[in-house]
């Protein structure tokens, strides 16, 4: 349970003393956490006068207990903004006048950057027309000074999902020799009103500091839906607001191309989707494509297995590479060894078929 740094009152002093043994606090560390309630000004304060803030801190909250994981609440200059108690020295310490005060303003980031990563442009099968007009960003990632206003920093990639579109981007990164930040949507929501927008900003100057770079926002739609929905959905609307204003490039970031990717582009907001310079979309895989798939993960496979690819690749009609790779051969390879078999038997390859194609059309027909 998340408490509130408690208020020494003149009543419960002699108490309050007793049970902290009137230990004073030599050392408090916080950081920003936000406003706890909608509808408060985005504004937040920064610390540009370590000094001044330490004696700021002092006056206001003289008297608290601080208690690693409680808040302290500014009453003052930013009425309502909270500031999480990382540490106190010592544990559970009365803040006075002679308390020192960090304040730690950095958020963590919402993922690992990744340097190398280990996908090529071999393994994403298919995908030919995507390929093509991703030249266009492998060329920007190349030579950013190039393009001035023309640069295509923002591209979405839509499709049905297991498309390919998470590989391609990592493959882009791989073979422009750059940096890319993969992060889902939802990660950009933080626990307090604004939190989420700051993680924004910061991301994207992080961004800027490795250019050229590459922000990969999986799953957009679970946030930037229709401006409809998200008077239902307040805790999404800030993080919306900062990542048009990274796209507008009101800061121009040069050399940061940022790939959103999703697989309903319908109910995405239409202030949102206008940001796009380039929209690319991704399709089921053919016959050939789902053979070379097929083909290419069973040399992978721990056990020895000989179906006919041909036939699985002509009932898998609407799978998408994913459907076959985790749905079907891993299904197959898995029972094979929970059986103690030598090699996996085409059966177990049907069966695994089977049992997708009723979830494989349902959402067929919902990406439709």
């Amino acid at each position: 349970m998340i408490r509130s740094a408690q208020r020494l009152n003149p009543q419960k002093k002699r108490e309050t003393q007793s049970e902290t043994e009137g230990v004073s606090a030599e050392l408090v560390v916080i950081k920003p956490a936000g406003y706890p309630m909608c509808g408060i000004i985005d504004d937040f304060p920064q610390v540009e006068n370590p000094e001044v803030f330490e004696c700021y801190a002092r006056q206001q909250w003289n008297g608290y207990i601080a208690r690693a994981g409680d808040y302290l609440f500014d009453h003052r200059m930013y009425p309502d903004f909270a500031y999480r108690i990382i540490d106190a020295q010592p544990p559970e310490s009365i803040i006075g006048q002679f308390t020192s005060f960090i304040v730690n303003e950095e958020l963590p980031e919402p993922q690992k950057i990744e340097y190398n990563t280990d996908v090529t442009f071999e393994d994403v099968i298919g995908q030919k027309l995507a390929r093509q007009k991703c030249k266009l960003i492998e060329k920007y990632l190349e030579k950013p000074g190039i393009f001035g206003k023309w640069a295509p920093r923002n591209v979405l990639f839509f499709g049905p999902s297991g498309t390919g579109k998470t590989m391609l981007s990592k493959a882009l990164a791989n073979h422009s020799k750059v940096p890319i930040i993969p992060i889902k949507a939802t990660q950009l929501i933080g626990e307090f009103v604004g939190e989420g927008s700051r993680q924004i900003h910061q991301l994207y100057e992080k961004a800027a500091d490795l250019a050229p770079c590459i922000i990969f926002i999986d799953e957009l739609d679970a946030v930037a839906l229709d401006r409809r929905h998200q008077e239902l959905r307040g805790d999404v609307a800030e993080v919306v607001n900062a990542l048009l204003t990274e796209m507008d490039g009101i800061d121009e970031r040069k050399g940061v191309c940022t790939i959103c990717a999703t697989n309903r582009p319908e109910v995405l907001d239409v202030a949102v989707r206008s940001r796009f310079e380039e929209e690319i979309e991704f399709i089921l895989p053919e016959k050939e494509e789902r053979v070379a798939i097929i083909t290419k993960n069973l040399a992978t496979f721990p056990l020895p297995a000989n179906p006919d690819i041909g036939a699985l690749a002509t009932k898998t009609q609407g799978f998408s590479g994913r459907d076959l790779v985790e749905k079907v051969l891993k299904n197959a390879l898995h029972r094979a060894i929970m059986d103690d078999l030598e090699e996996v038997p085409e059966s177990f390859f049907e069966e695994a078929i089977s049992k997708v194609l009723p979830k494989q059309e349902k959402d067929s027909r919902m990406y439709v």
